[in-house]
């Protein structure tokens, strides 16, 4: 009797499917597929910031060359942004329908406004790029020179002399009251 070897069923010569690999297979097709929604979602969401981005086209060539506030532009990471400066950007909102203005500040961020509504947006971005302007005009004003301090020695020392002269007199009538109450009462 001779035995004639089985071709295929040698598990070295041919791997075989496990359920492992094929499960492994499916979770990466599945995981592609939902890589290709969130792209197409960003995708969406990056189409409706550049809408946004073209509509405040205008106001941002109204600004003067000098001023260097602002620094439009999207960025495309994870979450897609319209940055108007360093501190404030347009982002979509849960819904990837509605954008939201918000502004970083050293205690959090803060809303500046929400809307499904492009003019809105670009309504509430024409107020706070006026807002920064107006903080720069204050910031690069000069400062009003001080009143020699000459004249202002002068008028102090009058000020704190007659309370103190005021005050002495009072004290030593008030003294010589006493003293002469003092040596009356003596009698």
């Amino acid at each position: 009797m001779s035995e004639a070897p089985v071709t295929g069923s040698n598990p070295i010569s041919e791997p075989r499917p496990t359920r492992l690999r094929d499960a492994l297979q499916k979770a990466r097709i599945e995981a592609a597929d939902r890589t290709g929604v969130v792209v197409d979602l960003r995708d969406a969401e990056v189409a409706r910031l550049e809408i946004l981005n073209e509509a405040l086209d205008p106001l941002f060539a109204q600004v003067p060359d000098h001023i260097d506030l602002f620094e439009r532009g999207i960025s495309n990471g994870e979450t897609p942004r319209l940055w108007i400066d360093v501190v404030a950007h347009v982002v979509m909102g849960r819904d990837k329908r509605s954008y939201r203005f918000v502004h970083d500040t050293r205690y959090g961020r803060i809303l500046l406004a929400e809307s499904h509504d492009v003019p809105a947006i670009v309504d509430a971005v024409t107020d706070y790029v006026a807002r920064r302007m107006v903080e720069r005009e204050h910031a690069l004003a000069p400062v009003r020179p001080a009143a020699p301090k000459m004249e202002e020695r002068p008028s102090r020392r009058r000020s704190r002399f007659w309370p103190f002269a005021l005050g002495f007199v009072l004290g030593a009538a008030a003294l010589f009251g006493l003293a002469l109450l003092s040596s009356l009462k003596s009698l």
